[in-house]
């Protein structure tokens, strides 16, 4: 990540890492266990603590898609404006955001299993 010069306060430090956190907990989840990932979620009642964990995932999904082959890079980065449409249009909405989270969850997941196929034709 850049450094923009912003200063941020111990607590929003405390909740970025605590984002990060349950967006690896997320992604976990989604692969093995679609309930615990609902419930994880369920647990999540503020739209605050919601877009930390969309921003760590947000995060996750720009780096996986930056190692895809360039077409899937570029496919990839639609996507990734599609889920921001969503985000924005559920901005103040718990229940949307949830629903951001799991396909951003769900998008990283794929990201993944993209560049281990690149991987496997190309080595």
């Amino acid at each position: 990540m850049h450094d923009t010069g912003a200063v941020t306060s111990p607590e929003t430090s405390a909740a970025q890492d605590e984002g990060r956190a349950r967006a690896e907990e997320l992604l976990r989840l989604v692969s093995t266990d679609d309930a615990a990932a609902d419930r994880l979620l369920a647990e999540l009642p503020d739209v605050r603590d919601l877009v930390f964990v969309g921003a760590a995932l947000t995060a996750i999904a720009r780096a996986e898609g930056r190692r895809l082959p360039p077409a899937q890079r570029a496919q990839a980065s639609t996507r990734q404006m599609h889920l921001g449409q969503l985000r924005d249009a559920n901005r103040r909405d718990p229940d949307g955001l949830r629903t951001w989270l799991r396909r951003s969850a769900e998008e990283v997941l794929f990201l993944r299993e993209l560049r281990a196929t690149a991987d496997r034709v190309s080595g």
